[in-house]
């Protein structure tokens, strides 16, 4: 069984030795253990530093793509050199690589197709209590969107299963992990969460500039998810908000239609006609929508073919 430690990096020019020196090469029901970077156009030294450090697999993107597209492009590379567990990790050195072990474990086991490490963020000293309470506003709203019990959605310490390496979809360009959480809940994909350590801080996140702006990514990355594998509910909620609220002026205009007054309020007639309208129209948009999820799911399991193809792998 081969595992291969991706790490997505960009200018880690000085966190990546840090980061390389705790990732065991040997762990128990392993064969073999090697490790790649995908360097995102860095305008450091970040891939001399890797051939210096002796990394087995070095992918280099000529210009930035950004995390979510070079996650997925990890993935990719790591199935042709035939991983059968991929762990992804940080450059930054964020994530204790000693914890590995206990990472992969469920897999290994075959008890998890997907398994994110916990970094208990409430423990963690230099997250400010803001902070720590998005996260927990933030993975509690992702657990019920997916249906999961994934306690750090957000984390990026996780590992993944041949099988689930192949069937995951990245489509954001921000960042994989809470997309990844969903799309794997939906799929009914097995999801373990087991608690690991974390580092020291070495530096500020370059995935997002300010807090508001986070939230506004991970919130469009939520909706956006939950709109792709869900929409019939999603509108149809909608269409059903709408026609009742539209009832209300209908239902008034009745009631002073039949007291005799109904000519003083077809305002009321007006707003309700337009407002039940406008619930039909998004009903008839739940169809369609649902529709196009049933052709997204073909378009998956033939994307989902073609990389078995490619890959030579047999296994359903």
């Amino acid at each position: 069984m081969k595992l291969i430690v991706q790490i997505p990096c960009y200018n880690e020019e000085h966190t990546l030795p840090g980061t390389i020196a705790d990732i065991p090469r040997q762990i128990d029901g392993i064969d073999q253990v090697e490790l790649m970077i995908i360097d995102d156009g860095s305008t450091d030294r970040t891939v001399e530093a890797a051939a210096q450090l002796g990394i087995d697999h070095i992918i280099i993107n000529k210009k930035n793509l950004g995390l979510a597209r070079t996650f997925r492009k990890g993935l990719d590379e790591c199935l042709k050199r035939g991983a059968d567990i991929i762990v992804n990790t940080d450059g930054d050195n964020q994530y204790y690589g000693g914890d590995i072990p206990k990472l992969v474990e469920p897999i290994v086991q075959a008890k998890a197709d997907i398994v994110v490490g916990d970094r208990q963020t409430s423990t963690i000293p230099h997250f400010s209590p803001f902070k720590k309470l998005l996260q927990r506003v933030g993975s509690a709203t992702v657990r019920r969107l997916s249906g999961t019990d994934v306690t750090d959605t957000v984390s990026g310490f996780r590992a993944f299963s041949r099988e689930a390496a192949i069937r995951i979809n990245i489509v954001s360009p921000f960042s994989y992990t809470i997309e990844n959480i969903i799309q794997a809940g939906k799929k009914h994909m097995a999801i373990a969460s087991v608690p690991i350590r974390t580092n020291p801080k070495t530096r500020e996140s370059r995935l997002f500039k300010s807090i508001p702006r986070f939230i506004e990514r991970q919130l469009s990355s939520m909706l956006r998810m939950y709109l792709m594998y869900q929409p019939l509910r999603f509108f149809a909620y909608i269409a059903l908000a709408l026609t009742f609220i539209g009832l209300i002026p209908i239902t008034r205009f009745l009631i002073y239609y039949f007291m005799g007054d109904g000519s003083g309020h077809i305002q009321s007639l007006i707003l309700g006609s337009v407002l039940l309208l406008i619930g039909f129209v998004t009903f008839v948009m739940a169809i369609l929508a649902d529709l196009i999820n049933f052709n997204r799911q073909l378009l998956e399991m033939t994307l989902e073919k073609v990389r078995r193809i490619e890959l030579g792998d047999h296994k359903k």
